[in-house]
């Protein structure tokens, strides 16, 4: 099973924080324009959800 997470980020550092994310576990599975805010990006990530949880 997996869980999800959905960010909002800066063009500049979205690298940043996915390499955060990552360290963590997640993985990135999309990535859009935020077309609401007319800036910016949206990303989804992924990571398999731990037993427990």
């Amino acid at each position: 099973m997996y869980e999800y997470k959905v960010i909002k980020s800066s063009v500049n550092s979205a690298d940043v924080e996915m390499n955060e994310l990552a360290k963590r576990g997640w993985r990135v599975v999309a990535v859009s324009p935020n077309v609401a805010m007319g800036m910016g990006l949206v990303i989804t990530l992924e990571r398999e959800k731990k037993q427990g949880d």
